[in-house]
């Protein structure tokens, strides 16, 4: 899998009030359109947005305000999930805490944290003993963890993680799926607004985003939902 070229540092993701808004968007451009879709998990009306990311990756620590607050904003009009790539393949480490997480139902508590562990705190989450000494050192149950870490459900998943990811035809992280049949991601983005300033890039792409979702929904028939209102997200400090 390819390195982002936008393994850019948060300094530059400051928020910025200018940004381009993406127009007449091209298959091919700004996204990609995925010649074999994958099943959507349809919720009522509601759009599915898939984020894939890795716990390691700089971009997607970087991005995470950004899409938090995009999330909150969209509201009713999406159903958004994380996957995250198996790096390293059907026994990546990240990837398996990062399910084990989602098995107990904490990954809205602790994936910032694991981005902080990885990228404020300079931890190595390298492997099945440092990441069971983070977790129990984060609060988590020893005993619950390890039930989950070795359950038949997320090992399955963990299993099929590859072939999922391939699937969808993402090589880099992050990347997002909308419906699942339109790839964009900021390195998309980025090539496809030439001379787009770094501290645009953010809010580009989830205009970009916005875009795919709203041309989902006018494909099939939907009104958008009331935007909710949300505070700019706010920028990350860069770690060392």
């Amino acid at each position: 899998m390819r390195s982002l070229r936008l393994a850019f540092a948060a300094a530059s993701l400051i928020a910025s009030s200018a940004f381009a808004s993406p127009t007449a968007m091209q298959s091919g451009v700004d996204y990609i359109t995925i010649p074999q879709p994958q099943p959507a998990q349809v919720v009522g009306k509601k759009v599915e947005v898939i984020e894939f990311i890795a716990y390691h990756c700089p971009a997607c620590n970087a991005m995470e305000p950004y899409v938090d607050a995009w999330v909150k904003k969209q509201g009713e009009n999406i159903n958004f999930r994380k996957i995250h790539v198996a790096f390293s393949g059907p026994n990546d480490p990240e990837a398996h805490l990062f399910l084990t997480l989602e098995a107990m139902g904490k990954s809205a508590q602790y994936n910032s944290r694991v981005f902080r562990a990885f990228h404020i705190e300079g931890k190595r989450l390298v492997n099945e003993k440092s990441i069971v000494e983070w977790a129990v050192a984060s609060g988590l149950d020893k005993a619950k963890f390890l039930e989950m870490w070795n359950s038949f459900g997320v090992l399955t998943k963990l299993k099929r993680l590859p072939s999922l990811v391939s699937a969808y035809r993402v090589d880099g992280t992050p990347s997002f799926v909308v419906d699942g049949k339109y790839l964009t991601s900021p390195s998309t983005v980025d090539a496809a607004n030439k001379g787009l300033p770094r501290s645009a890039l953010p809010d580009t792409t989830m205009a970009t985003i916005d875009a795919l979702v709203a041309k989902v929904q006018k494909e099939k028939g939907y009104g958008p939902a009331a935007p909710v209102a949300v505070k700019p997200a706010p920028a990350k400090t860069a770690s060392k």
